[in-house]
C-alpha cells in the first residue's frame, strides 16, 4: 500500500479545460479550435510579442478572419491577449491577489511587479443606510470616502472605494498619504485587524467606472465587497474593490471544519 504524500497537492492553475472544450454532442466550434490553435502559439511567444495578424492567422488555419476574430475577442476578454497600439500581443500572466487580510500594496510587491494608487476622491460625507449598517454607526454620522485607482506597474487594474468612520480615524484626511497602503496607515494608529466578511461576483463596470479604469465595457469585472474588524470586533472599514477580469485572479486557503 503506498503511502499519503508528505506534502499536500495542490492544483495546478489555471486547471487545463475540461476535456479540451470537447462538447458531448461532438466536435467543438470551429472559433474554439483556432482559440485553442492560437493559445499554443502564445505559450511559444512569450508575454509582449506581437501576434500574426488576422489575415496571417486565418490563412495558416484555413477558416475566416471572422472566426479568428472571435477567437481573439474570447482571449483578450480572458486577458491572454491585449491591444497594443494597432497590433495584438501577448498579455503578462495574471495578478494572482490572496483572499487575506493583507494589503493590495503586498499582495502586488510580492510578484515582483511595483503597485500604485492615484487619488480618485477623498471626501467627507453622511452614512446612508448600507453604511451605517457596516460600520455600526449612526445613520448620517460622518464617514470617510476614500476612492484610489489601483496600479500595477502602471497599468491600471481596478477601483476601490474605502469607508471609515471619521469619528474613529478624525486626523485621516490631514495624515495618510492617499498614494501608500491603507492598512500600513491603520496598524501606525493601533489598530489591528482580525477578521473580515467579504463578497465576490462578476459585473459590469458602470461607464464612469470602464472610463477611470480605461477598459471597455463588455470587460467583466470581479466586485468585492468586504467589511473588516478589529481584534474587539469593531468595524473599521467597508470596501468595495473592483478589479479587471482580465488582469486579476484571486486564491483562497480552504480548511475542513470539525464535525
Amino acid at each position: 500500500m503506498s503511502s499519503l504524500p508528505a506534502e499536500p497537492v495542490r492544483a495546478p492553475a489555471p486547471l487545463a479545460a475540461v476535456r479540451s472544450g470537447v462538447p458531448e454532442h461532438g466536435e467543438p466550434p470551429k472559433y474554439f479550435q483556432v482559440k485553442q490553435k492560437i493559445d499554443a502559439v502564445l505559450e511559444e511567444l512569450g508575454p509582449g510579442a506581437t501576434l500574426p495578424t488576422e489575415r496571417q492567422f486565418a490563412d495558416r488555419f484555413g477558416v475566416s478572419r471572422m472566426t479568428v476574430r472571435q477567437a481573439i475577442r474570447e482571449l483578450r476578454l480572458e486577458g491572454r491577449v491585449q491591444r497594443s497600439g494597432r497590433s495584438t500581443v501577448a498579455g503578462r500572466p495574471k495578478l494572482v491577489q490572496p483572499l487575506t487580510l493583507a494589503s493590495y500594496t503586498e499582495g502586488v510587491r510580492s510578484q515582483g511587479r511595483r503597485p500604485g494608487r492615484e487619488l480618485i476622491i477623498l471626501e467627507r460625507l453622511p452614512a446612508d443606510a448600507a453604511l451605517a449598517t457596516g460600520l455600526r454607526i449612526e445613520l448620517g454620522a460622518p464617514v470617510f470616502h476614500l476612492e484610489r485607482l489601483l496600479l500595477a506597474d502602471e497599468e491600471r487594474v481596478g477601483l476601490e472605494s474605502t469607508y471609515l468612520s471619521a469619528a474613529r480615524f478624525p486626523t485621516l484626511i490631514d495624515e495618510f498619504d492617499p498614494s501608500t497602503s491603507l492598512y500600513a496607515y491603520l496598524r501606525g494608529t493601533g489598530v489591528v485587524l482580525a477578521d473580515a466578511d467579504e463578497r465576490i461576483e462578476t459585473v459590469l463596470g458602470s461607464p464612469r467606472e470602464v472610463q477611470l479604469i480605461g477598459t471597455t465595457p463588455a470587460l467583466p469585472m470581479l466586485l468585492l465587497s468586504r467589511v473588516t474588524r478589529d481584534r474587539q470586533g469593531e468595524p473599521v472599514e467597508c470596501v468595495r474593490s473592483l478589479y479587471r477580469g482580465d488582469r486579476f485572479s484571486f486564491t483562497a486557503h480552504l480548511t475542513a471544519e470539525e464535525d
